[in-house]
């Protein structure tokens, strides 16, 4: 497994190790004890698996309190994946990583609790993994504009499909700071 560091501090690519031959592949998707070692937290408590169709967006999604860090890799399709640290006070504040997951290049996402996260599909269709820390909490759940101008993500769809929730989500600096996670060392 080789883990990259991103441009965001907290958040890592991992590449997993597999092997192919004309009958397909086997690689192992995750080790707790490996995982760890690279400074990926868990226990991971909550697996979602999504499906979605070409042009779909799904965030930029968060939770606070109740911060999940999320592991994230694509099944089948492609996707452009998408972290943004929301964290108040962070260096990084409001900056974002972007990275094309697919099935072919195996590639895993690590967004670390405290950050906002979503992905468009770029293939005709996608199956999309999330391996999460925390439990899923309605009363948590917050949203960022996936177009706000002061992040400037540089989605590779001009007019993607949201959700509602989506459509009417708020730019980061019109969210209660209270609503946001605090960085913290």
């Amino acid at each position: 497994m080789k883990i990259i560091e991103t441009s965001l501090p907290g958040v890592l690519m991992v590449e997993p190790k597999f092997a192919g031959d004309a009958r397909g592949f086997f690689m192992e998707a995750f080790q707790a004890r490996r995982y760890a070692e690279a400074g990926i937290a868990s226990p991971f408590v909550q697996d979602n698996v999504s499906f979605s169709r070409f042009g779909v967006l799904r965030g930029l999604h968060f939770q606070h309190p109740h911060a999940q860090g999320k592991l994230v890799y694509v099944l089948q399709g492609e996707v452009f994946d998408v972290a943004v640290d929301i964290r108040q006070e962070s260096p990084a504040f409001g900056k974002w990583f972007g990275v094309s997951l697919s099935a072919d290049n195996k590639r895993q996402l690590w967004v670390p609790a405290g950050f906002a996260h979503g992905f468009c599909v770029t293939s005709e269709t996608a199956l999309f993994v999330y391996k999460c820390t925390d439990y899923y909490q309605p009363d948590a759940e917050g949203a960022v504009a996936w177009n706000d101008p002061r992040i400037a993500v540089d989605w590779p769809l001009e007019r993607p499909e949201l959700s509602a929730k989506d459509n009417c989500a708020s730019p980061l600096d019109d969210i209660p700071r209270s609503r946001l996670p605090v960085y913290s060392v």
